[in-house]
């Protein structure tokens, strides 16, 4: 068992809190002199002195998710809240639990005026030690962008960095992941500045997109922050850990039985264009229903569709293949995207009048797009779209928006997420053709830990611009990647034309998972990830490098004493698959061979 020592300092010029973890019997400084406090308009929350530390609270319940790396999940921590007084005599209580995989805190203001409260910024400042290795995205509102690795923080050109950002004590091997989680419609996302101290990581709130510039949050008293959040321990630890489901509110949803995970078939990247033409809809439709896939998603200007049919023909030609419809919209919160449709989300009136319409002609999920940024306006907008949809029983995947922050399971019709430099980028730029492989290698290590990621994945034609991984890493990639809903991105016909073993993966693979295992990785480098559905394991595995690896990894963790594993592999060149059977045995090493930039999946019964 692992446990976290936490620490506050009684000061009259700031507070802080130490953060030590218990390593080979030891407590060692993970985090040291991590700044707290918070502006608001009205008073500041700076220099503070500690009137009371609250008694620890245990907190044990379980919860169960309908989608993500696990099912059953638990959220069991220490918690304790101190009362903090300004120069004013004003009360600021942070909360803080303690987990045996990380700790959460976040601010409460207990009603002390009547006015409306004005939150203007955070002192919060992470302190992080000079030898360090991470590996942190710079800030972008749509969150599409790289996690390149800097080991002290020194020559980076951004100053403003992305939730989440990963860490790696160099002394200890002791790994940690800041990310936030809870936002509610009273909070905006934050993100980390280290302007001032390249060591310093300070979080600050997002200013929005012209059409939506507030900054900071605006609330009647009381009022409670986000959670700030720091997963800690080993590189598995951190992976497996679900601590931003374990803060976040529970279900809203009574009845979950209508929201079902599954694979999509999805037209946007092999002709970067939407589902304008009816034909293509039609020919998508085929390809799920030959694939086994549930879903097939109408992709943008679905309204102006001609060539043979119109949207409520693409609807009923999939309801009459059995296949499940999904449509896209554009949130209409943005001033530089007139992709239509263009704002039929923004207003709950137009919602509502959507999504009666969706529920009459037989549309199952939207996918909502084009988010104008991380303020507390597009925080409350995302949650109206989740709570209106549930009520409706429509499924939702958010693009062009903001981070998992554990709303999954406080609304479990949301699906997935894109705020990822994910497949798409092969339309786009250039750049994604060499970068490829060291970026899937690194997302699960940083970006997917939080939440679903829709990275569309799955590719084996080139769309604009080539890749160069091998059909293995592609095939890969539907594992090593969770998202509830997983958008398949090729051509129909380069699934067609796929030998058996990988074509009846597909046709087979599930979304949603009972449990999920780090077996094998390091960011940049390469991944092997284990997820459980029933009594099955399905198994991937990535090469980051441009030179060929042997993937190794255990399964003594499995309770049987041997197991069959089915395998797919690369061939003898990058467009090609080899398979072969194993019979694996306890205390036996699972050895695969991989090209550069390679891959392969597995199966154990």
């Amino acid at each position: 068992m692992e446990y976290h020592q936490l620490a506050t300092a009684d000061s009259t010029t700031s507070a802080q809190f130490d953060v030590y973890y218990q390593t080979n019997g030891k407590w060692e400084p993970i985090l040291s002199d991590t700044e707290i406090g918070i502006a608001t308009k009205q008073e500041q929350f700076k220099n503070l002195t500690l009137k009371s530390a609250g008694s620890v609270k245990r907190l044990n319940t379980q919860y169960e998710m309908v989608s993500g790396k696990r099912k059953l999940c638990s959220n069991q921590a220490n918690e304790s809240t101190y009362t903090f007084v300004n120069a004013n005599g004003k009360s600021l209580n942070v909360v803080f639990r303690v987990y045996n995989d990380g700790i959460a805190f976040r601010y409460e203001f207990p009603k002390w005026s009547d006015q409306l409260v004005h939150i203007e910024d955070e002192y919060t400042t992470f302190n992080i030690p000079v030898q360090t290795d991470r590996w942190a995205q710079a800030y972008d509102p749509g969150y599409e962008d790289f996690y390149p690795y800097n080991n002290n923080g020194k020559g980076e050109k951004s100053q403003e960095w992305s939730y989440p950002a990963l860490f790696k004590t160099k002394q200890l091997q002791v790994w940690y992941l800041i990310s936030e989680a809870g936002n509610s419609e009273f909070n905006a996302a934050s993100r980390l500045v280290n302007n001032k101290d390249i060591n310093r990581y300070k979080i600050s709130y997002s200013a929005g997109r012209k059409s939506f510039p507030q900054q900071g949050d605006m609330s009647t008293l009381p009022w409670k922050s986000q959670w700030h959040t720091v997963m800690i321990g080993s590189l598995a630890t951190v992976v497996e850990s679900t601590l931003i489901t374990d803060v976040s509110e529970p279900s809203r949803i009574a009845q979950k039985e209508w929201i079902k995970p599954g694979a999509v078939a999805w037209i946007y990247w092999a002709y970067n264009h939407g589902s304008k033409d009816y034909q293509k809809a039609v020919a998508y439709t085929d390809l799920a229903k030959n694939m086994n896939w549930p879903y097939v998603l109408i992709d943008w200007e679905w309204d102006v569709m001609g060539n043979g049919g119109k949207l409520e023909d693409a609807v009923n030609y999939a309801k009459s293949k059995g296949i499940k419809p999904m449509i896209w919209y554009n949130s209409g919160t943005t001033d530089w995207s007139d992709a239509t449709p263009v704002d039929r989300m923004r207003t709950r009136e137009k919602r509502i009048k959507e999504f009666e319409w969706l529920n009459k002609i037989g549309v199952y999920g939207i996918k909502v797009d084009f988010f104008a940024g991380d303020q507390q306006d597009m925080m409350k907008l995302y949650l109206d779209i989740l709570k209106d949809a549930a009520d409706h029983h429509l499924m939702v995947n958010f693009h062009g928006a903001t981070i998992p922050r554990g709303w999954s399971r406080t609304y479990p019709n949301l699906m997935s997420v894109e705020a990822v430099y994910g497949a798409e980028w092969y339309n786009n730029r250039d750049i994604l053709t060499n970068k490829a492989a060291v970026h899937n290698t690194t997302l699960p290590f940083t970006r997917n830990v939080i939440g679903p990621m829709d990275y569309t994945p799955v590719t084996f034609s080139n769309s604009q611009h080539p890749h160069i991984t091998s059909y293995g890493h592609e095939l890969a990639l539907s594992v090593v990647f969770e998202s509830a809903l997983q958008h398949f991105a090729d051509r129909p016909e380069a699934y067609y034309a796929l030998p058996d073993a990988p074509k009846n993966f597909l046709k087979a693979l599930p979304t949603a998972w009972a449990e999920t295992r780090l077996l094998s990785g390091y960011p940049g480098s390469h991944v092997v990830m284990a997820r459980r559905k029933g009594t099955k394991w399905y198994i991937g595995g990535l090469n980051g490098l441009e030179d060929a690896k042997v993937l190794q990894f255990s399964l003594d963790f499995l309770k049987n004493k041997e197991a069959r594993i089915s395998i797919i592999q690369d061939g003898e060149y990058d467009k090609s698959f080899k398979t072969k059977m194993l019979v694996w045995r306890k205390g036996q090493p699972v050895k695969i061979n991989c090209l550069p930039r390679g891959g392969f999946v597995a199966v154990v019964e």
